[in-house]
């Protein structure tokens, strides 16, 4: 019986994954219902990834459409060595951060946000549920995404460091300073 489960889920992983290949394929050669269905599979992951780093559902939706636009611009570049939704993840961690950094200088010229207190809201008193997304949400920009990238997506220091152009240290700096903070809003003490 074991044995038998074990060939319908391989068969469920070769077929699932043949069927995202010829998706994939139709794609590239520019059939906007292959594309479509592509989205429809990846959007929930590509909006999730984007809002935790962005840390704002207007700006993780913006990016979300950009991942998707620039997806279609460059699926041809998706050569099959990966997984199609290991590829999509680093090109979306790539467009959201690039998405960013063109968007805060645009949004730091029309609100002084470093004077704006938005990352000083206290924390819920006598709450025993702790959402850590919200938490996460409160961190400040360069700390959220380090932290987002490393202890959520399980990126390295060094590809960190290379995709946010800071040196290692500063991503570990920023990753360090992230639990720190995070440590305060829950009220956990360091021991």
């Amino acid at each position: 019986m074991e044995h038998t489960q074990q060939r319908v889920v391989h068969a469920n992983v070769v077929f699932g994954n043949k069927s995202e290949n010829e998706l994939i394929s139709k794609a590239k050669k520019g059939d906007k219902q292959a594309f479509r269905s592509l989205y429809d599979e990846h959007i929930g992951r590509v909006y999730a990834l984007c809002y935790r780093l962005t840390g704002e559902k207007g700006m993780a939706e913006d990016a979300s459409q950009e991942v998707f636009i620039q997806l279609w611009k460059k699926l041809g570049n998706f050569d099959g060595q990966s997984q199609f939704s290991t590829w999509l993840h680093s090109v979306t961690a790539n467009i959201t951060i690039s998405y960013m950094r063109k968007q805060k200088g645009w949004v730091q010229r029309m609100f002084n946000l470093e004077n704006s207190g938005i990352n000083e809201m206290p924390a819920e008193e006598n709450s025993t549920d702790v959402d850590l997304e919200a938490l996460v949400i409160r961190l400040p920009e360069r700390a959220r995404m380090v932290f987002v990238l490393h202890a959520i997506e399980g990126y390295r220091h060094e590809d960190i460091a290379s995709m946010l152009n800071m040196a290692v240290g500063s991503s570990k700096a920023q990753f360090f300073r992230a639990k720190q903070l995070l440590k305060d809003f829950m009220g956990v003490d360091d021991e």
